[in-house]
């Protein structure tokens, strides 16, 4: 999943100056946990992960990576509105993508806003509220 991350995440870091090879791998090992990730597979395939994790006020979706021949049909919609809709936890999900990534429509269109940003990083969240409307799908 690492090597995922790389190969997908290389053209906007590179667009933002700040790919690395060694460093964008690193940091997924560094914060990666098992038991809060899932993989995503086609066809029996693993083809990317998404992961939650808890914090006291808020959950955190973290990792999502899909790989690029997946991209664009509707597997990464599909798997963000089942995680976004599934359990019954009250707080607001978390996350953050970076600036100019295409990642953010699909967020925006999932019901999440902006709540602040830095050089690289836009950081979104979805109040709980959110779960209880109907969200386009594409």
């Amino acid at each position: 999943m690492a090597e995922l991350r790389a190969i997908v995440m290389r053209a906007d870091l590179e667009r933002l100056g700040r790919f690395d090879p060694v460093r964008v791998r690193q940091r997924f090992l560094d914060g990666f946990t098992p038991e809060h990730t899932s993989i995503i597979e086609v066809s029996g395939v693993p083809a990317g992960c998404i992961a939650m994790r808890d914090e006291t006020d808020a959950r955190w979706l973290e990792h999502f990576y899909l790989a690029a021949a997946h991209q664009g049909g509707g597997i990464g919609a599909g798997v963000l509105a089942a995680v976004l809709e599934s359990g019954s936890d009250i707080r607001p999900i978390k996350l953050n993508v970076l600036r100019g990534s295409p990642a953010r429509r699909l967020y925006e269109r999932h019901g999440f806003t902006v709540e602040s940003e830095d050089p690289v990083d836009v950081f979104m969240v979805r109040a709980a509220e959110s779960r209880n409307r109907t969200l386009p799908q594409r």
